[in-house]
Parts: C-alpha cells; sequence; structure tokens
C-alpha cells in the first residue's frame, strides 16, 4: 500500500508539472521569458523558505557550509540557462502549433542526455542506450520536422537546448547529493531568480497590466509547479522506489500534451503525435537499465 501510495503521489506530479506547461505558455504570451523565470523562482524560494523556518525552529538545519554555497550557485546557474531556453522556447512558437505537447515531449528528452552523459563517462554502456538515441532522433523527425529542413521551428531547437542543460542540471546536482536538499534547493532558486531578474530589467519590457495578467500561470509555476511538485517529488520518492519513481515522472510529457488539448485547444497532427509517442518510448528505454539495476539489488538483498 505503501509504494501504491507513493506511485499515486508522484502521478500527481507529472500531472502538475505537465500542466506547467499551459502555464508557461499562456505567460510567455504577455510577458518576457525571464521576467516569468525571475518571478516563479522567488515564489518558489517564498514556498520552501516556510519549510526552511520550519526546519530551523525546530533546530533541524545544518548550517551553510561553502560547499553549500558553491553547490547552491552551480545549481542555481545551469537551471537558470535551462530554464531560459525552455520559456524562450515556448514563447517563440506560433499560435498554430501545439506548444505544450510539443514542449513536454521534447522536454523530456533531458532523460536520453544524461543516459549519453552516462555513457561519455564510461558508466551504464549498454545497447539500450543505443536504441533510446536512435528511437528519439527519429521521434524528434516526426515531431519537429513537419514541414522540412528548412522550416523547422526555433521553439524546437531551444526546446532540445533546454533538455541538454536540464540533464546537466541532474548531472550537478547529483555531484553535490551529499548536501541537505531542501537547502540546496532553495538556494538554486535564489541563484536562478536573481540572475533572470538582471535580464528582465535588462531584456525585458514589462507592463503592470501585462503582469497582472500573466500572475495566475506565475503562481501555478511558482508555488504549484516548483514549490508543491517538489514537495511531494521528496514525499513520492520516500515510498516508492526510484525505478518506479523515475517511470511515472515520464509521464509529464504525456500530460502535456493532455494538458495542451483539454486547456488550450491544442491538437497534435497525426505525424507529431506519432513522434510524441517515439520520444516517450526512447525515455522509457533509456531508464531500462537503471531499472533492472534497482530490482537485481533489491533481489540480492538479504531478507
Amino acid at each position: 500500500m505503501k509504494k501504491l501510495k507513493g506511485i499515486l503521489i508522484l502521478l500527481l506530479v507529472a500531472l502538475i508539472w505537465g500542466v506547467a506547461f499551459v502555464a508557461q505558455d499562456k505567460a510567455g504570451d504577455v510577458i518576457g521569458a525571464f521576467t516569468f523565470n525571475a518571478s516563479r523562482n522567488f515564489l518558489a524560494v517564498a514556498f520552501l523558505g516556510i519549510f526552511l523556518l520550519k526546519r530551523k525552529s525546530h533546530g533541524q538545519l545544518p548550517p551553510a557550509s561553502k560547499q553549500l554555497w558553491l553547490g547552491g550557485l552551480w545549481i542555481g546557474l545551469v537551471l537558470f540557462i535551462a530554464e531560459s531556453f525552455q520559456q524562450s522556447a515556448i514563447a517563440s512558437y506560433p499560435a498554430t502549433a501545439a506548444v505544450s505537447g510539443r514542449s513536454g515531449f521534447l522536454a523530456s528528452t533531458y532523460v536520453i542526455f544524461v543516459a549519453v552523459m552516462a555513457w561519455i563517462v564510461g558508466r551504464n554502456r549498454n545497447f539500450l542506450t543505443a536504441v533510446a538515441v536512435v528511437l528519439s532522433i527519429c521521434g524528434m523527425y516526426f515531431l519537429c520536422l513537419t514541414r522540412g529542413l528548412n522550416e523547422i521551428y526555433f521553439g524546437d531547437i531551444l526546446n532540445v537546448a533546454s533538455a541538454f542543460f536540464f540533464a546537466l542540471h541532474i548531472l550537478v546536482i547529483d555531484r553535490y547529493r551529499r548536501l541537505d536538499s531542501l537547502m540546496i534547493s532553495c538556494l538554486q532558486f535564489v541563484v536562478a531568480g536573481s540572475l533572470a531578474l538582471l535580464c528582465a530589467l535588462v531584456f525585458d519590457s514589462l507592463t503592470w497590466a501585462n503582469f497582472l495578467e500573466a500572475l495566475v500561470p506565475i503562481i501555478y509555476a511558482g508555488v504549484i509547479s516548483s514549490g508543491v511538485g517538489y514537495t511531494l517529488q521528496i514525499v513520492g520518492q520516500k515510498y516508492a522506489d526510484p525505478a518506479s519513481s523515475a517511470l511515472v515522472l515520464s509521464l509529464e510529457s504525456v500530460f502535456a500534451a493532455l494538458a495542451g488539448f483539454i486547456l488550450l485547444g491544442e491538437v497534435l497532427t497525426g505525424r507529431e503525435f506519432f513522434g510524441g509517442i517515439l520520444v516517450f518510448l526512447a525515455v522509457i528505454c533509456a531508464q531500462i537499465p537503471d531499472i533492472l539495476m534497482v530490482y537485481r539489488n533489491q533481489k540480492n538483498m538479504p531478507r
């Protein structure tokens, strides 16, 4: 029952993150990418700050070390780059594109990039990684090149670049995994939000009316997606094993496409849908070696 509880919680997280693509799409129509990212990150800081203060009041907050500040700086910098590419991508699509679905499937390719990066450094070298890469390339061909090489959406290129940096983000987090997760998460949002704010002051033009129009998507992305989503992910992964967690969270791309269809009336063409399915299968395929490793370890554990 505990594992089922964890899976259901993570399913809710995947849904929350999938719907976030709709929020990003709506906000991208009225405010700049840097303004949106600065707002959502600072809201996430405010939300997570509540838990930090609660832990501090109970004497459960470890002292901030030099390693923590350095880790937060690097993780936040990479997060800023990844978010900037992604939000700029979403805002650059024409009104006729199925933005949420395309962005959701392309964003999920970060899993492929993680597998490839691990393969390059000599970890988890296996045939399935190559299969995942081939599937993802085929999927992106059908999803992105619907009108030929000369007419690919610039947003697709930015989304793939974003996926690369989100993969790098995961690897940098892994380097600092021994640090307090809540503190490092809050610090990364501070860094990413501060950098986005500086860029917003230079590059974005903003009116109060436009900001108010984007307020609901900003609140959703900052509080629900970043704050609540992050918290529920931690809770869910306490009950579900890593392999099951990764598979359930992969459904984010599917929920993004469904949310775009239900909330915005976005419809993927048959070709785009087929490409999205191939990308989704590639994501699953890339995770199979880790899933098998987890189950082997569980099987070999003494009872």
